[in-house]
């Protein structure tokens, strides 16, 4: 069957061989989808989107600049825009403004944290000549400096900005005007209605099955409804998808593509802990679980020590970025010792999908051909159901 049955509207748009796009994956810790990664589904036949969360603007730049290094196919860059945080603000600085984490009702207690750490027996970080902690200074937390991240994606003339947990509607007009192409990444209808109304070009809606920020809604109700809403623009179905079954269901759904992080995890070019990694391998689709506690905001992880300790001590979730920061001691310590347990691992359901690490441009080819070969079953499965209800129908006859 030709490979031409998978080209959508999408591939016409963002000027790919594939409706594949490699979700942006970032956290506090670094990005998972750096260039190596981005470059490796850009150069497949996809769209590879870094992962630039809480980055400074100098490291931004930088992933942009090695990713033309690697490719010369087009890829995207994700950043967050949630409006609900400081307009300013150091790591430094926002350290000193953290409320109290008493629980409820309690006592005051300054150094919840540090008992905490010691009750996961987290070794502090060592704190030596040198040691910045993997949470590093200039890790971005305000307003101020997301917004110096779009500046560079647009000074850079990226192809694609990918944005989530806020409204990119201020910088719509001067992206479009370098060429820019906006996803808006949203967890509901109401979401995706909102940003189609400030001129993004394509919606991705996002699932409850999906690793990291994610829905309430499941991929499979939230899809159709979501295409429904914005019918013309393209709608890209991420959540619980990781091969070429769950392309063509997507497809079927009415999106034009797919937004997939958790499938490339389990890739050599992921900057992912080798340990994480290996849990990956092991993982079943119940090994994963969603809180608060890792970013202030809903999000799905491998199943972890620090989440389960901080709920079942009774501490209250602090909103976003301040519930990050104040995690920051058991964190640093927690990558330094390498504790799989507890270094936060986002990830998605279709964990349990991944069986060995592949190459990433391997992914891509898997998922286009497991799709192409259920999509080959189609024809003789219908025409299979149309000659077993004529003869039904002659069968009946008197």
């Amino acid at each position: 069957m030709t490979k031409s049955l998978l080209r959508t509207e999408l591939c016409d748009m963002l000027d790919i061989k594939y409706p594949i796009i490699l979700a942006g994956m970032g956290g506090m810790g670094g990005p998972v989808s750096g260039p190596q990664l981005v470059a490796a589904v850009s150069n497949a036949g996809g769209l590879g989107v870094l992962g630039c969360a809480f980055l400074s603007p100098h490291k931004v730049e930088e992933m942009i600049r090695k990713t033309r290094q690697l490719t010369d196919r087009p890829f995207g860059v994700d950043t967050l825009l949630p409006p609900d945080i400081p307009l300013t603000g150091s790591t430094t600085e926002l350290k000193a403004e953290l409320p109290s984490l008493a629980p409820s009702g309690a006592a005051d207690e300054p150094d919840a944290i540090e008992k905490l750490r010691k009750e996961l027996g987290v070794p502090a970080p060592s704190g030596g000549k040198g040691y910045l902690g993997r949470i590093a200074d200039d890790t971005v937390w305000s307003q101020e400096d997301l917004e110096k991240q779009v500046e560079v994606i647009m000074e850079y003339r990226v192809p694609v900005w990918a944005a989530a947990l806020g409204d990119p509607a201020p910088y719509v007009k001067e992206c479009h005007t370098r060429g820019i192409k906006i996803i808006g990444v949203v967890a509901s209808v109401r979401g995706a209605r909102r940003l189609v109304l400030s001129g993004v070009d394509i919606i991705v809606a996002s699932g409850a099955e999906s690793g990291g920020h994610n829905s309430r809604i499941g991929t499979m109700v939230l899809i159709p409804q979501v295409v429904d809403a914005v019918s013309p623009v393209p709608v890209v179905a991420g959540g619980g998808i990781g091969d070429g079954r769950g392309l063509v269901a997507a497809l079927a759904l009415g999106a034009a593509g797919v937004w997939c992080g958790s499938v490339f995890l389990g890739t050599f070019e992921a900057i992912y802990e080798d340990y994480h990694k290996q849990k990956i391998l092991e993982s079943t689709e119940d090994d994963t679980m969603v809180s608060k506690v890792i970013t202030g905001k809903q999000a799905r992880y491998l199943k972890n020590r620090l989440i389960a300790a901080w709920h079942e001590a009774g501490l209250p979730t602090l909103p976003m970025p301040m519930q990050s920061i104040s995690i920051i001691p058991i964190l640093d310590g927690a990558y330094e010792a390498k504790m799989a347990d507890i270094v936060p691992a986002p990830a998605g359901q279709i964990v349990g999908m991944i069986k060995e690490l592949k190459p990433a441009a391997r992914v891509v080819e898997e998922m286009v051909a497991g799709a192409l070969k259920v999509l080959d079953k189609l024809p003789s499965a219908g025409t299979a159901a149309r000659r077993s209800k004529q003869a039904g129908s002659r069968g009946h006859r008197f």
